[in-house]
């Protein structure tokens, strides 16, 4: 049997509860919010775990409120940043929500 890379198991995971039905376990974890969130892997690191030495800030383990609250700062131009006020624009609240509670899970 081949052995799946630890990159393909979301993926597989994913084919087999479309496949046989029902979800393993492993895709019931805040998938959406786990895909939406793989979009600040560039800036802030995979999982939000940012490399540091003076880049972007990382994001993981902060409180889903005030995550929230950030991307609704850098979305109605109150906080300022490089990129990011044009970045939470493309995002709905819904969508700002599932983000925040992935991050907020995720270990510094």
């Amino acid at each position: 049997m081949k052995k799946i890379s630890r990159a393909a198991a979301p993926a597989a995971a994913l084919a087999a509860a479309l496949l046989f039905g029902a979800p393993p376990a492993q895709a019931q974890e805040n998938e959406p919010g786990r895909y939406l969130a793989a979009t600040c892997a560039n800036c802030h690191g995979t999982d939000g775990r940012s490399a540091g030495g003076g880049g972007m800030p990382g994001i993981a383990g902060l409180s889903r409120t005030y995550m929230i609250e950030q991307m609704s700062a850098f979305r109605s131009g109150a906080r300022q940043g490089t990129i990011m006020h044009q970045l939470a624009k493309g995002y709905t609240d819904e969508q700002i929500a599932l983000m925040a509670d992935f991050f907020s899970k995720q270990k510094k």
